[in-house]
């Protein structure tokens, strides 16, 4: 999947050098998460929200039709001690963890690049991502990475491996552009991302009984895979047995994106007009068609 990404991307090069019409953009927002370290369990439900930066490319390949690819930053975070129940604030887990992504989308613009007084652009997309996360919780005032860890019994004989920190999600969303000059676009983004793990947060299954893990991950792993014991007295651990719920596994965690677009247009045959016309009266699209 990974090469799979890659290949789309240096595919999409040659589109940027040669298309009649492309942009590059920043991105400034916000990113969040929904997971296990939540306010409520529903999937509507998210984090801590953090700022976001990313830069992009479009090319149009047609009235209808563009590609795109981007980098993006983004945090995202979660604390039991937002938690809604009193359940989940005495499991007293929290997390950080920087998101990076490189993605590349298909734009669909429904209406057509004449829609909604010509200067306004409303658009679809989904794609594939390639991203990088690195969980982390903050233990007598150090920030802990989790991941090598094994919290929940991972690398211990029958719990199977790590999870892997760089991993494929789905972009999936929407949003709107602008033309405020001939070549300045302002538009506004969201999207979702679904991926195909449960460990943004480092929380997906369940308890490992405390001296277990004690024993086979080591001191660090015991504290921070169950930290109910730092909320009475004395810090005493928590001791449950192995299979005790911890969160759940039955759902994937998701991120999300959202912000303001700023780009800037390039017109391979010189100028375009509001028409989404060059100064040749052609219509942009593939070779040999007209839409």
């Amino acid at each position: 999947m990974n090469r799979i990404l890659i290949t789309c991307i240096a595919a999409l090069f040659p589109l940027f050098l040669f298309a009649q019409n492309a942009e590059i953009g920043l991105q400034f927002g916000t990113s969040g998460y929904s997971g296990d370290i939540t306010p409520t369990s529903n999937y509507l439900s998210t984090g801590e929200n953090h700022a976001s930066l990313g830069i992009f490319g479009r090319v149009d390949l047609n009235r209808f039709l563009a590609a795109r690819a981007s980098f993006t930053y983004g945090k995202i975070s979660g604390s039991d001690a937002n938690a809604e129940s009193q359940g989940l604030r005495n499991r007293n887990l929290s997390f950080q963890s920087r998101i990076l992504e490189l993605a590349v989308v298909g734009e669909i613009n429904p209406l057509g690049t004449n829609s909604l007084g010509r200067n306004l652009k409303p658009y679809l997309y989904g794609g594939i991502a390639l991203f990088h996360f690195d969980p982390e919780a903050v233990y007598d005032g150090r920030l802990i990475e989790l991941q090598p860890l094994g919290t929940e019994g991972q690398g211990m004989n029958g719990f199977g491996d790590r999870y892997r920190l760089t991993q494929i999600s789905i972009p999936l969303g929407a949003g709107i552009r602008y033309q405020i000059t001939e070549r300045i676009n302002l538009g506004f983004d969201v999207g979702i991302r679904k991926t195909f793990t449960d460990y943004l947060d480092d929380v997906s299954g369940s308890y490992v009984n405390y001296n277990d893990l004690l024993d086979g991950n080591g001191v660090l792993a015991a504290a921070l895979g169950n930290r109910q014991g730092e909320l009475g007295e004395g810090n005493e651990p928590v001791i449950v047995e192995t299979g005790a719920q911890r969160g759940n596994d039955a759902k994937k965690d998701w991120y999300y994106t959202a912000g303001v677009t700023l780009s800037y247009q390039f017109y391979g045959n010189g100028k375009r007009n509001f028409k989404g016309r060059n100064p040749t009266g052609k219509e942009f699209g593939c070779p040999g068609t007209r839409f």
